[in-house]
């Protein structure tokens, strides 16, 4: 990088400046450092990641699309170059990566983003997704596709999100199907590792692991949710249960359709499983059978365990937004590896979104791409100085709310750009 003091650099995307408040007191260039990614005097490993990230903050689809920048050098000082590399470099950048590094940028960054999104995570969601793959007959697992609805050669990746702050927060995407039965525990270890204690409450689904698995969660004292498959005897013994069995109860969550239900709570052991377990059947749920609940936890009422399960819904809202503008589906590879850094990028580009939704008043809950069309998507001019760089947005009706988060008192000197200070000012 090698900017002259009072260059003025305009972009239309000069939005994306707003995410370095985050990055630099998080000190991205550290935990970059630290995970022992790859870099070139031309190219720092600190720059190489970023610049793949502004794909991911910017609502790109596939790698190639980072040409469509070449000439826009307010998004290469972004990443600390003049412009961001060309398309071979972003695609073979990937290639050159391993797993260890991604799980050390993955514990690096949220173990320093959980004291400002989650410093109390309670409960943890947790749940696969497979990226299908579009080429020529591969030797992937087939895995069933939701959104093709029938099996396919696939890559399975498992993320995990927080519940109180829907942030995501770790992902794995080197796994294959003789492998995957270990990734809850593999998680468990993980946050062990950054938070120093096991997760509090896991939920998941009932294909995510066997009930052996079950059985070591349970052993490490973690509460967990999850539902049964419902076997063809279980129900006939839930039909022929007299009326009075049933109790009700009131899911109040906002915005709900089936508030009111029923439903009939029992002690079950569970072959593989070591000792007892909660089993709660549901009915009233919107489904024409009753749902079973499995939980370990035998102190909290059965409405609260099914309002705690009801909050996993956000890792499916969580990998749906991933795959509609973080484009997690378009990255169709055989190479897991390959996939497995674009995951890791989805986690650090998903803190960054509901870091900025946290910091603006009335958009907390936002998603990504109403808050890339509101605030990322806007034109401004970059003034390089020797002490500080100044981003001038553009004029637009919702820059008050990005003055009133005043979102440069938590930015630190940026490292990769000479440790200038950013400062916003608003046209």
């Amino acid at each position: 990088m090698n900017l002259p003091p009072g260059r003025a650099l305009h972009s239309r995307l000069v939005g994306v400046f707003l995410f370095l408040p985050l990055l630099t007191r998080l000190g991205f260039d550290r935990l970059v450092a630290a995970a022992g990614y790859p870099g070139s005097e031309m190219v720092p490993a600190t720059s190489a990641l970023l610049a793949l990230l502004t794909l991911k903050l910017l609502d790109k689809e596939r790698r190639s699309h980072i040409d469509d920048f070449n000439c826009d050098e307010a998004l290469g000082l972004f990443a600390g170059l003049n412009v961001l590399p060309k398309k071979s470099f972003a695609t073979d950048y990937s290639y050159r990566v391993e797993r260890d590094q991604q799980l050390g940028l993955l514990q690096g960054w949220v173990k320093a983003l959980a004291p400002v999104m989650f410093p109390e995570p309670e409960g943890f969601s947790l749940d696969f997704h497979p990226i299908p793959y579009r080429g020529d007959p591969a030797g992937l697992d087939r895995h069933y596709l939701p959104r093709r609805g029938k099996a396919g050669p696939s890559v399975l990746t498992f993320f995990a999100l927080e519940q109180t702050s829907r942030c995501l927060c770790y992902a794995n995407a080197n796994l294959t199907r003789a492998t995957q039965g270990g990734e809850l525990m593999r998680f468990v270890e993980f946050w062990h590792g950054v938070a120093g204690a096991d997760p509090k409450w896991l939920y998941f689904d009932s294909k995510l692991v066997d009930y052996p698995e079950l059985s070591r969660v349970n052993q490490r004292n973690i509460f967990f949710v999850t539902i049964r498959r419902r076997g063809a005897a279980i129900v006939r013994d839930l039909e022929r249960q007299p009326a009075s069995a049933w109790k009700t109860a009131v899911i109040d969550i906002p915005k709900r359709c089936h508030v009111h239900v029923r439903y009939i709570e029992s002690t079950v052991r569970l072959r593989g499983y070591d000792g007892s377990l909660r089993q709660i059947a549901v009915a009233g749920l919107g489904r024409e059978r009753p749902t079973l609940f499995l939980s370990n936890n035998f102190e909290q009422t059965p409405r609260e365990l099914i309002i705690r399960y009801a909050g996993r819904n956000r890792v499916e809202g969580g990998l749906g937004v991933s795959v509609n503008f973080f484009h997690l589906d378009c990255l169709a590879s055989e190479v897991r590896l390959n996939v497995d850094l674009d995951a890791a990028l989805t986690v650090i580009a998903n803190g960054c979104y509901r870091w900025l939704a946290s910091r603006l008043q009335g958009f907390e809950k936002a998603d990504p791409k109403q808050l890339y069309r509101r605030f990322v998507e806007t034109a401004g001019t970059v003034i390089v100085q020797p002490d500080r760089l100044t981003i001038a947005l553009d004029r637009r009706s919702h820059n008050p709310i990005v003055r009133e988060a005043a979102l440069e008192h938590d930015s630190l000197p940026v490292p990769w750009l000479g440790q200038r200070q950013l400062v916003f000012t608003y046209r």
